[in-house]
């Protein structure tokens, strides 16, 4: 069964070509972890008006999905972003999930 999962981060207004940069330019093996996590269709959307990030996945299984954060190459994607965004004492993203009210499928 696929999940769909929502969430709100934040960029510094004056990271956003950086950002996207980086992820246009993500490390193999975080595309791999990803994909092992059982990622997939994940987008990442850009207010430029506020820096407030929306991202969208799919997951098989939303317990897998959250193993990622314990992966090397999770926590060096972290490191290597936490100079650009919000991000808790960890290096990860400082993140709001959000909850489905409608999908029209």
């Amino acid at each position: 069964m696929t999940v769909r999962m929502a969430q709100l981060m934040h960029v510094y207004p004056d990271q956003y070509e950086e950002y996207e940069r980086r992820h246009n330019n993500l490390f193999p093996e975080m595309r791999q972890a990803l994909k092992e996590a059982g990622a997939h269709n994940y987008s990442i959307y850009l207010d430029k008006r506020t820096g407030n990030l929306f991202a969208y996945l799919e997951v098989d299984d939303v317990d897998k999905y959250n193993e990622i954060s314990q992966t090397p190459a999770c926590k060096k994607w972290w490191e290597y972003m936490e100079p650009l965004m919000d991000t808790n004492p960890d290096n990860s993203p400082v993140t709001i999930d959000l909850h489905e009210v409608f999908h029209l499928d």
